[in-house]
């Protein structure tokens, strides 16, 4: 794939971990035109800076898709596309709608900050040895402008809450923009359950009094005569969310149940 890629494009940045491939791959473009337009980086894929890219090109080991992905989302400058080739259940996560089987937190998460296209099925087959699992090709694009999200604190939803600047305000920003990440998280660790099982368990009660008396350390704005339990009860008998769970949720109803808990001083932390 490289040597085409080479032939094709100004530079080409190629990243791999194994040393027998980069030698491989600089001996395939040796005394070649393609020679001074390919530069290769050996290192771990997730442990290594990337350098500018406009597009990314990549056949990912199956086992760090998600972390892969997640890096990419979080890539600035910004991308003009990506395409991966993924395993095929992988590849349909990426894309599942609210209420489908395959729909989960790292549907969410992708589709807050990218356009996912399905672009074709790759057969076991065609892979010298052939796998157990399909494979797809995928197009991520990132959206344009993002939305107001600082990814690298948090993975997958937007905290809008803070508007003011205060002399805590990283910390502070870091606490609810970690929050959002951790309903999602909490929240689909359970999507078959109701909202209200879910967040009125003893341990999700217990965490978010915790988190309420940190960021009341904090910021002495934030106050509340009233229990965590009472709160979120309030909260989950309105008719929006009654009876609701995540796997039937879209981008939107997870913005705003995390707004309508920032309100009233309920935040979520890993």
């Amino acid at each position: 794939m490289t040597v085409p890629l080479c032939q094709k494009s100004k530079k080409v940045v190629a990243l791999e971990f194994d040393p027998r491939m980069v030698r491989e791959c600089l001996k395939r473009v040796e005394n070649t035109p393609e020679e001074h337009k390919l530069q290769v980086i050996q290192g771990d894929a997730m442990q290594t800076k990337w350098p500018f890219f406009d597009l990314c090109v990549a056949n990912i080991p199956y086992q760090i898709s998600s972390a892969i992905v997640f890096k990419l989302l979080s890539h600035r400058p910004m991308f003009r596309c990506a395409v991966l080739l993924v395993q095929e259940e992988f590849a349909l996560r990426l894309s599942a709608r609210p209420g489908e089987a395959l729909y989960c937190r790292l549907s969410v998460n992708t589709q807050l900050l990218a356009k996912v296209d399905q672009l074709l099925k790759v057969g076991r087959n065609n892979f010298r040895p052939p796998p157990k699992v399909e494979s797809r090709v995928v197009r991520i694009e990132l959206r344009n402008p993002p939305p107001p999200v600082n990814f690298v604190e948090w993975d997958g939803m937007v905290s809008h809450a803070v508007s003011r600047k205060s002399t805590n305000e990283a910390i502070y920003i870091f606490h609810l923009t970690t929050a959002c990440h951790s309903q999602i998280r909490l929240l689909f660790n359970r999507k078959n359950k109701t909202l209200r099982s879910v967040l009125t368990t003893k341990a999700a009660l217990k965490l978010l009094e915790e988190n309420r008396k940190t960021l009341m350390s904090l910021d002495s704005s934030i106050s509340s005569t009233e229990s965590v339990k009472d709160l979120v009860e309030t909260i989950l008998a309105k008719p929006e969310y009654k009876d609701k769970r995540a796997r039937n949720l879209d981008l939107d109803d997870f913005l705003q149940l995390l707004a309508a808990f920032h309100e009233v001083g309920i935040h979520f932390t890993s």
